[in-house]
């Protein structure tokens, strides 16, 4: 992802001291230094979440730092990962959701630990003119497609997913979705927080959100209640075939 990093602990220090914090994918290329540094600026309980490690490098710095931050092997979108993190005040995800193929599952998710802010770091790219809330689905696009969101050119290396095509064998580490500012947005605020600070770089936007109520959310409703609204469905008439 293009833009720069070192901003982030920036947002860090304003909104983790005093709070309880957690890093949605706090190893690759960073090995939980996101997560080390809330603690040093005085986060009060932190952990951190990545579907692999603890690495080499997370271990031993934990040791020199005689760290307590928490490790947690999982999925964000998983209940027994959402269980394990809890509610904290603080959600830090940078670098995750164009790699999810599901963002807005993995924003729900998000929202269902965070009790007070969310700091958000994607990759995104341009709006489309005429066309608010567009978003490019990156697997099984053309090579000439693809090439239109290769970012070798600004220093980016092998973007899996794009440089060489969908690779089923690499999971999460595929780029999936191109974001527009837009899409990012209407999506962040459909899961249930409300932007208060956007940093726009070269393709990568960064959000500050606060919780709010989620204006969706579906639940499946009991059998007995599923069979008197199967009937007023069926009494009104009002379920054809598109």
């Amino acid at each position: 992802m293009v833009g720069d990093y070192k901003h982030l602990n920036n947002y860090i220090k304003e909104y983790a001291p005093n709070h309880s914090f957690v890093d949605i994918g706090c190893m690759w290329g960073v090995n939980g230094a996101f997560a080390f540094y809330a603690e040093e600026v005085g986060a009060t309980k932190v952990k951190g979440v990545d579907v692999f490690g603890p690495t080499p490098e997370f271990t031993n710095e934990k040791s020199v730092r005689n760290s307590s931050v928490e490790f947690i092997l999982g999925d964000a979108c998983s209940a027994d990962t959402i269980k394990k993190v809890g509610v904290v005040d603080v959600v830090f995800c940078a670098g995750v959701l164009y790699h999810h193929p599901s963002p807005y599952d993995l924003l729900v998710a998000l929202r269902q630990m965070c009790n007070k802010t969310l700091i958000l770091r994607t990759s995104t790219i341009p709006e489309v003119n005429g066309l608010p809330n567009a978003a490019v689905y990156f697997p099984m696009l053309s090579e000439k497609d693809r090439a239109l969101w290769n970012l070798k050119s600004l220093g980016v290396g092998k973007q899996v997913g794009i440089t060489d095509g969908f690779e089923p064998d690499q999971g999460y580490g595929n780029w999936f979705w191109g974001l527009t500012p837009s899409c990012l947005i209407s999506l962040v605020e459909t899961a249930g927080f409300k932007v208060i600070n956007q940093a726009t770089e070269a393709f990568v936007q960064t959000l500050v959100c606060s919780t709010v109520s989620p204006p969706f959310y579906h639940t499946i409703p009991d059998p007995i209640e599923a069979l008197n609204f199967g009937r007023e469905i069926s009494e009104k008439g009002i379920a054809k075939p598109a």
